[in-house]
């Protein structure tokens, strides 16, 4: 008896271990108080990943292989069954009081093994100030979506520090390394260094907390992170100070790290100290990033020696561990990869929905795109990378993404090697349609029809049916959504309002490749649908979103067409038209402000105050506000900016900016003459050093504001 009574204590025990240890109770907590009461959870064993949804009598059952199984059946029977879309706009919802029931028990699954998440430059271009809160909502997106192998880079700096001072450096050496919090993408990309510093100290300890509350978070769903590994990277210096064989070289003017070559004697020794610094942290893991020639030349390298050091370093500290590296340019060099075993190496396929590297041989990419035997035959993953710099904009392509998608996964010759998806923006929070279709496609087997997907989705994300909504979305999927097969632009069409004043203005960005592919009117007509409907969905938060975002576009497609007509005015001499009609530019940059003034997502307070939050002191806070000033204009200093070309790649239509940054620029070049200089760098660079307060969240009034908006702009 005693027996029993002690072997039961132990299974209750380990049953209340379970249940305390599962992250999908408080998940649902999360989206819902009480909601976890609402569902049955269970799980079961499967050789691949699949979630079921079914019914228990008044509950909801979700069923899967693992906790990221289950969160993508939560997030599924939500969306098509509830009309609850959670989004980065809002990760929380009302649930009825009893759940709408599963009829017939619906079962998805996936082939595809790995769903990645995140881009280096993600990590500065929209997560550079994020706190644990903000992390903690994208971990429960990233688990409601499937996600199962995110980069995760926080907290890098920190292994760099202890690493860089067993190697002998000072404290102010390391500082003079080590990037600020606005630009460490390109510095662990092996771009620049210290531009952007030198860190606090309390940086590197908050980051290194964080990091380590991240990744637990991330292993209790079981996702697994991939942790940034070591392919040669130090300081430029790095021959004088610790007499190394390396590569130094320059990246937009700047100095970039040298590159060790791996048959220096010393590669082995300083791998071996990076991932001892590494383990110490944040623990082993069993994907490590490495991108060695990550936009640089690696000439006269021993690619195939490269190759086999960085991997073997990896290997000797944790034996099962993969590599995994982003296609990108001349990346992975064939050479370098080619003889590495098959099954250690992930090949992230950076930009599949527009430079596809993995094989096709449709794709005419020039020299660097010619892949005509893929990856080498190592396993890769269909990317899709949609936003450049974090840049505002509709953009996508909608009916290609599903097309290539299922092409590239049934070809012949290259298909086998596809392991499965990547989200590998260079900024998020945005274009939700997107990212929500490409997280779906593992769950579907079979090649499906867009427009009734899309007519699904508006239901669940503004949670009923609404025909002129629908016929909105209709226009957009086949207009600013609809970016041709072969178009290679970076993102979305720029808005003028952002641009360096001139008549000619057209695109922002020094490497856009901006080509007109939709008609405006089309997004102008799209935004009118939606305004009909606006006071039947005032206060649903992603209708507003959405209402602002798509009214936004069609201001922006209004300023476009307007800077056509000023142009105009002034090449045929008519002086008072011309003033008047600049004076409407001017008016309608304004007005778009205040639209954008209405949304939390679309303001530079919002931004500024979670750099401004990160800092303990006043020095603190006003160096995270110049990084986060800094990148979204200059970018870097005026080298960098006129000569690298870097000005303006950041740059955000954003209210506040709109207002303080692109409207004086362009009222500085209207009341200055076309034909004057102007130093738009100067003009920058004086906002950056500001640390003047601006407004944060949403408007109680959006939809309001936006009627009147709109009728001002495209009604009067």
């Amino acid at each position: 008896m005693q027996k029993f009574i002690l072997s039961m204590f132990f299974i209750a025990a380990f049953c209340f271990t379970l249940s305390a240890a599962n992250p999908i109770k408080g998940l649902l907590e999360r989206i819902a108080p009480g909601a976890s009461s609402k569902f049955v959870i269970e799980q079961n064993a499967s050789d691949s990943d699949y979630f079921e949804l079914d019914q228990k009598g008044d509950k909801v059952v979700v069923r899967g292989n693992n906790y990221v199984s289950i969160a993508t059946g939560i997030n599924w029977y939500l969306k098509y069954h509830v009309g609850i879309h959670l989004s980065w706009n809002g990760m929380t919802a009302k649930l009825p009081s009893t759940l709408p029931p599963v009829l017939q028990k619906e079962r998805h699954e996936t082939t595809m093994q790995y769903r990645y998440d995140l881009n280096y430059c993600t990590y500065s271009y929209t997560m550079a100030f994020w706190d644990w809160e903000r992390w903690q909502k994208e971990i429960d997106w990233m688990a409601l979506h499937g996600i199962n192998l995110p980069l995760a880079i926080t907290g890098t700096d920190v292994v760099w520090f202890n690493v860089l001072k067993r190697l002998g450096y000072t404290k102010e050496e390391i500082n003079e390394f080590i990037a600020g919090p606005g630009f460490q993408a390109w510095w662990l990309m092996n771009n620049l260094e210290g531009w952007g510093g030198p860190n606090p100290d309390s940086w590197y300890t908050q980051q290194a907390d964080l990091q380590k509350k991240i990744l637990k978070r991330m292993r209790e769903f079981g996702i697994e992170p991939v942790l940034p590994g070591y392919s040669g990277m130090v300081p430029h210096n790095a021959k004088e100070k610790l007499g190394l064989d390396v590569k130094p070289g320059l990246w937009c003017s700047y100095n970039r790290p040298a590159f060790l070559l791996p048959t220096d004697p010393r590669f082995g020794e300083i791998a071996s100290i990076y991932y001892e610094e590494m383990d110490k942290l944040y623990g082993k893991a069993n994907y490590y990033s490495m991108d060695p020639f990550h936009e640089g030349s690696a000439a006269g390298v021993d690619l195939p020696a490269a190759g086999h050091a960085i991997m073997d370093q990896m290997k000797k500290n944790h034996p099962d561990a993969k590599w995994v590296v982003m296609a990108w340019g001349y990346n992975p060099y064939p050479k370098m990869i080619k003889d590495l075993k098959k099954g250690d190496l992930i090949v992230l396929d950076l930009f599949s929905e527009s430079t596809p590297r993995w094989g096709d041989p449709d794709f005419d990419g020039g020299a660097e795109g010619k892949r005509p035997n893929g990856f080498e035959g190592h396993d890769w993953l269909y990317c899709m990378l949609l936003n450049y710099g974090g840049n505002v904009g509709l953009h996508g392509k909608m009916q290609h993404l599903i097309e290539s998608y299922y092409r590239a996964k049934s070809y012949p010759v290259f298909g086998k090697d596809m392991k499965g998806v990547g989200l590998t923006m260079e900024g998020s929070e945005n274009n939700p349609v997107m990212f929500e279709l490409l997280t779906e496609l593992p769950w579907r087997s079979e090649k499906f029809d867009k427009n009734t997907w899309l007519d699904n989705y508006t239901e669940a994300r503004y949670g009923k049916d609404c025909k002129e909504i629908k016929e909105a979305w209709n226009i957009l999927s086949n207009s600013i959504y609809n970016a041709p097969k072969s178009l290679r632009q970076q993102g979305t069409h720029e808005s003028v309002f952002c641009a360096r004043p001139s008549l000619n203005a057209y695109q922002v960005s020094s490497w856009s490749g901006m080509k007109d592919y939709y008609e405006p009117n089309e997004v102008i007509k799209a935004a009118k649908l939606m305004v009909s409907v606006s006071d039947q969905f005032k206060g649903n938060n992603n209708f507003e979103y959405d209402l602002v975002d798509i009214v936004r576009q069609a201001i922006a497609e209004k300023g476009r067409l307007l800077l056509k007509v000023v142009r105009a005015a002034h090449e045929a001499g008519e002086r008072n038209l011309y003033n008047d009609l600049s004076k409407q530019f001017l008016n309608l940059i304004l007005l778009q402000d205040e639209l954008l003034s209405t949304r939390s997502e679309f303001k530079i307070g919002t931004w500024i105050a979670q750099a401004r939050n990160k800092g303990y002191t006043q020095a603190e806070k006003d160096l995270y506000e110049w990084n986060a000033r800094v990148q979204i204009t200059t970018w870097g200093n005026r080298a960098a900016a006129e000569q690298g070309g870097l000005w303006d790649y950041a740059h955000r239509e954003w209210s506040g900016l709109l207002k303080d940054v692109y409207y004086v620029r362009w009222k500085t070049f209207f009341e200055k003459g076309v034909n004057e200089k102007v130093d738009y760098y100067a003009l920058d660079e004086a906002w950056t050093k500001k640390t003047n307060s601006y407004s944060v969240g949403s408007s109680d009034d959006c939809v309001e504001v936006v009627k009147k908006i709109y009728e001002i702009v495209f009604e009067d």
